[in-house]
């Protein structure tokens, strides 16, 4: 992988959080570093995805600028989880004060390439996965925000599909293979069996590219599904419109993770409020920068969800949305 450095380096041993609170107080700058599995670093500013607009606002009312105080460091592997160990790598060396990253991977691969620059991740179950002791006192250098998509959550996509395709009775889930079939799978499957419903999985191998996700959608369309949801992988979101292309040309209704699938012409989105939680992230690295102790922050968990409708999608599905359905969304798209 090419490593690209888009702020020059700055030369200084690496500062861990006992030392941050002595930066403030001489007025030197802070060096904080964004690192995403996905999303392009051109979108990465106060200018850019919405997500990082709030982000940058946030730091800004509370006192960090970039170009003024803050050097911002930003990386993104473009999908391709084949990079993690290089692109840790490359940021460790940077010795930013605080890292910022998304995806469960994608933290785990900077907590094994540092155990003293604190790290705020965006991660699903950080106990199951090894990256924090408890949510209230994680321990070690990392904190953050757990998005689990929990039992409730997926009864709530369910639901949602039934509301909007009549006779709904197999649905398919697309997700990576080894969560289909590890507990996650399992308890999907239950939660499905439990509304009458029967659930079909998706799994994808490696690697996941193209060829792979026009197989899966090839294989629901045998097994007659009709209507599929579509977890928050990573790969998914990198292929976020390759995959509403394919649930379009099966005219398929499918439920997504994230806004940036309705912007694609996805037909729902249900889930948290991605740039409420990047405000969070901001007042973390606050935090941070001010002398806490990542590991004595609680992991939180999002409190704002949104429902984001596709009414154009709706339309050319041939869907009639009932009035109910609508009137619950936060956002519809005509």
């Amino acid at each position: 992988m090419k490593r690209r450095r888009f702020i020059a380096l700055l030369g200084g041993a690496g500062l861990i959080w006992p030392l941050v609170a002595r930066a403030q107080e001489t007025g030197k700058y802070y060096r904080i570093a964004i690192v995403h599995p996905v999303r392009r670093v051109a979108d990465m500013s106060e200018e850019g995805d919405r997500i990082y607009r709030a982000f940058f606002s946030e730091l800004r009312r509370l006192g960090y600028v970039e170009g003024k105080n803050l050097i911002v460091e930003r990386r993104s592997a473009e999908g391709h989880t084949g990079h993690y160990p290089d692109l840790t790598q490359d940021v460790v060396q940077l010795r930013p004060n605080v890292i910022c990253a998304s995806s469960t991977q994608l933290v785990s691969a900077f907590k094994a390439a540092t155990t003293t620059i604190p790290i705020i991740g965006v991660t699903d179950d950080p106990i199951a996965s090894g990256l924090a002791a408890s949510l209230a006192r994680p321990g070690g250098n990392i904190t953050g925000f757990s998005v689990v998509v929990g039992e409730e959550i997926f009864g709530k996509y369910l639901e949602l599909l039934r509301l909007a395709a009549d006779e709904v009775l197999r649905v398919g889930f697309l997700l990576r293979r080894a969560a289909w079939e590890d507990r996650y799978g399992r308890s999907r499957l239950e939660i499905a069996q439990r509304a009458g419903l029967t659930l079909i999985g998706a799994p994808l191998s490696d690697p996941i590219q193209e060829p792979e996700y026009r197989r899966v959608f090839a294989a629901l369309a045998s097994e007659r599904v009709q209507a599929v949801i579509v977890s928050d992988n990573a790969e998914n979101l990198a292929h976020h419109k390759l995959i509403v292309a394919l649930a379009a040309q099966a005219r398929i209704p499918a439920i997504y993770p994230f806004r940036d699938y309705a912007i694609a012409g996805g037909l729902m989105v249900y889930g948290f409020d991605v740039a409420e939680l990047w405000l969070g992230v901001a007042r973390y690295v606050d935090q941070i920068l001010r002398g806490a102790n990542p590991g004595e922050l609680p992991y939180q968990q999002p409190t704002k969800f949104e429902l984001v409708i596709n009414l154009k999608t709706a339309k050319a599905l041939g869907l009639t949305l009932p009035q109910s359905l609508l009137a619950r969304a936060d956002e519809v798209i005509e």
